[in-house]
């Protein structure tokens, strides 16, 4: 996980931001993180979070994009549910 830390967030796979988000929960929940530690991970927490979010969301566009209809392409909301 360190490396993934000197990463910029932005550079980062979603498979990539989301084990070090995972870390990151484990690290806050388990307590034993000095408070500016806490800080400065939690930030880095929801930058991966923000990052994972809009990786999301335009991999959903692009389901959209591809559904076929009967006529040819066409563009449905995609359903994940």
């Amino acid at each position: 996980m360190s490396d993934a830390k000197s990463k910029p967030v932005e550079k980062m796979s979603f498979e990539e931001a989301l084990a070090e988000l995972e870390g990151i929960v484990r690290q806050l929940e388990a307590g034993e993180v000095e408070l500016e530690k806490s800080i400065a991970i939690y930030e880095r927490g929801a930058a991966l979070k923000a990052h994972c979010d809009a990786r999301l969301k335009s991999a959903e566009l692009k389901v959209e994009q591809i559904v076929q209809g009967a006529g040819g392409p066409t563009t449905e909301p995609a359903s994940f549910e």
